[in-house]
């Protein structure tokens, strides 16, 4: 399978992740990414988190540079933390299908109180 994205240039978010052939004995991978932005569905008002995508691959990885892209497209979209960790979480099982994955979003302090959600795959 060709990458879609990697090496290639890019000018705005993506709605699918690249994946590639997850390597013999791979346990667990673990992606963290700062820069992911949404915007409040009630105030308009923008939110900033940090994510974490920790899964164990049966058959395939995500690919790096896709996820970025992939992510990008969540500014323009009016979610909940709670929600937008389980949409998180459904698109990376449903693209890589893994043994198990915890998506976990800390929305960045406003009015002063942060939010932690964490979506399992069940």
């Amino acid at each position: 399978m060709e990458p879609k994205y990697l090496g290639k240039t890019v000018s705005g978010p993506v709605s699918d992740l690249d994946t590639f052939p997850a390597p013999e004995g791979i346990g667990t991978v673990v992606m963290n990414c700062d820069e992911l932005t949404s915007f409040c569905p009630v105030t308009g008002q923008p939110d900033f988190y940090t994510v974490s995508i920790e899964y164990d691959p049966d058959a395939l990885c995500i690919e790096s540079k896709s996820l970025k892209l992939f992510l990008w497209g969540f500014r323009d979209q009016a979610l909940f933390c709670e929600q937008l960790a389980v949409d998180l979480r459904d698109r990376v099982v449903a693209s890589i299908r893994p043994r198990r994955c915890v998506v976990t979003l800390r929305q960045k302090a406003r009015g002063g109180i942060s939010i932690d959600a964490v979506s399992r795959l069940p």
